[in-house]
């Protein structure tokens, strides 16, 4: 039976370009998306919250991470222990997790009706009424504090969280866990946030697999009865843009750590998000193809890999160039990589390498959406972020559509030099 599920598990990749996604709100206020898939007896399930490390308080940042990892720790008749045995029982997995913008629940099981059912429950229960153990608690919070300690003396890590601050000064977006606001975190606090952010009212559910339409109403209704309706929770302060600034951190590495960037664009950008996208390809996102790659590593050695990023989130998420170089040779490089930015700023891509970038970005949808893992992915960014139905069919349409202005003109809205912010860990 074991070695069944596992196979089943693997199988499972297989799904067709092109789903129907259905989307309605459930009588409890959930906003419910579902793509019927008949192929296997395999059913999953995502449950995204507006609970995501943004919302932590101030002092007691963690808390958001805290909550979401603890929700499996225990019921009031089901230690962690025992929580995990039923799982494997029922041939079932179950997770969770956060970022900044949301917490997640994920369901994986069989859907033959034994295995279903009791997967199902045991995720409602989890959802609506976990205990959060002190036991677990206390355990979780020393492996973060000394996971932050460690964290703290790494420049990979330490170069994170500076361009975070810079970059959002004063904003939750900029904040990160340290050892001081873990360690504050009690267990009325995870109490307290869970009964504020996990309720019905700003719940948004996934459902892809071996179940009917009927049956993914039911599921919803299942899973977010018994939690709280819940008020509108308040939008997040508005992102301001920095000012132009360089910030250096000393540290005894060899390498120097880089970050280069801004708070750039939502992720309901419309047009101007896929005129990014291909943008990026050139600029930084496509590898070895990507300028920043040829000028920085290929033409003069600087750094092994150099990249540029586009993230996305509720509010202007973070653009960033990131290298790392070594310490002597790092004023050289930030100037190359300057040097590259203003010119693709100034003149965007050319014809050919808006092609390729298109082409590469079309070609590779299919593998983009090519398991039951990478859609159900999709289902949750489309029915979080508001996304239109239909975003996964309009994603080749509208990345052909883009020229080499609109890439030119997207980053001259968004990526401004005089809002720029760079950090250097283990700078001379």
């Amino acid at each position: 039976m074991r070695f069944l599920i596992a196979l089943l598990f693997v199988l499972s990749g297989q799904v067709l370009a092109g789903p129907q996604i259905q989307h309605w709100v459930a009588p409890t206020g959930a906003k419910v998306y579902f793509v019927a898939s008949r192929s296997l007896p395999i059913l999953d399930v995502n449950i995204d919250f507006v609970a995501g490390g943004a919302r932590s308080p101030a002092d007691k940042a963690g808390v958001a991470s805290l909550t979401a990892s603890l929700l499996e720790a225990g019921l009031a008749d089901l230690d962690e222990e025992q929580i995990s045995a039923r799982l494997v029982d029922l041939g079932a997995r179950l997770s969770s997790g956060s970022d900044l913008d949301k917490a997640s629940v994920s369901l994986r099981t069989l859907s033959s009706p034994e295995e279903k059912t009791g997967a199902l429950a045991l995720m409602r229960a989890v959802l609506s009424a976990p205990t959060f153990p002190e036991g677990p608690l206390a355990r979780e919070k020393i492996r973060t504090i000394e996971a932050l300690k460690d964290a703290e003396t790494r420049p990979d890590s330490i170069v994170v969280k500076r361009f975070a601050a810079a970059a959002y000064t004063g904003h939750p977006y900029g904040r990160s866990a340290t050892p001081e606001s873990v360690a504050k975190i009690t267990r009325d606090d995870l109490v307290q946030f869970h009964k504020t952010h996990y309720v019905a009212g700003n719940a948004v559910i996934s459902i892809l697999g071996d179940v009917s339409r009927a049956e993914a109403e039911a599921i919803a209704i299942q899973l977010t009865e018994f939690l709280p309706a819940g008020r509108e929770i308040a939008p997040l302060p508005p992102v301001v843009q920095p000012g132009r600034d360089t910030l250096k951190v000393a540290h005894p590495a060899t390498q120097s750590h880089i970050r280069i960037g801004l708070p750039a664009v939502k992720r309901d950008a419309g047009p101007d998000y896929f005129a990014l996208l291909v943008g990026n390809y050139t600029l930084g996102g496509g590898g070895f193809v990507s300028r920043l790659m040829k000028e920085v590593r290929e033409k003069r050695g600087y750094a092994y890999s150099v990249y540029s990023t586009f993230s996305p989130r509720v509010l202007p998420g973070p653009f960033e160039i990131g290298l790392q170089t070594k310490r002597e040779q790092a004023g050289d490089a930030l100037k190359v990589v300057e040097d590259v930015l203003t010119e693709f700023l100034a003149k965007g891509p050319t014809e050919q390498e808006l092609a390729a970038a298109k082409k590469n970005l079309i070609d590779g949808q299919a593998l983009r959406i090519d398991s039951n893992a990478k859609l159900l992915g999709y289902l949750s960014l489309i029915g979080f972020y508001g996304l239109p139905l239909d975003y996964l069919d309009q994603f080749p349409r509208l990345v052909a559509a883009i020229t080499r202005d609109d890439v030119k003109a997207a980053f001259q809205r968004h990526i401004k030099p005089e809002h720029l912010v760079t950090v250097i860990v283990a700078a001379d």
